[in-house]
């Protein structure tokens, strides 16, 4: 606020009223990133529908997510560590990987890497 950047006030103002609604005054790191994250997925059906492709307030609130896995570092985890022939098909494959990166990667991401193998 006192840097006077209006985008970015706007934004944190939204994710403490956010915060603010949630029955628990509490909150754990992973429902921080889920309200983090429901907000962007709010923000890019809005700016679809505008027929938009970015925002000031998606990449604020993209900044405050954690670094996110890039696609070669879970190909590479997944070669080292999922045997496929325990699994009936590839999908299964998807909660195993999912619990061991939890928030660092995008579910779409993974299904999209899991299809292309």
């Amino acid at each position: 606020m006192k840097a006077r950047d209006a985008a970015r006030t706007g934004a944190v103002r939204i994710l403490i009223g956010e915060f603010q609604r949630q029955p628990e005054k509490t909150l754990t790191d992973d429902q921080v990133i889920a309200i983090i994250k429901k907000l962007i997925k709010s923000e890019r059906e809005l700016l679809a529908s505008a027929k938009q492709e970015t925002s000031d307030f998606l990449a604020i609130m993209e900044s405050y997510l954690p670094r996110q896995a890039g696609r070669e570092e879970i190909v590479a985890w997944i070669d080292a560590n999922i045997d496929f022939s325990t699994f009936a098909n590839r999908m299964q494959a998807m909660r195993p990987i999912m619990a061991h990166f939890g928030s660092a990667v995008d579910g779409n991401t993974v299904k999209d890497i899991l299809q292309n193998m």
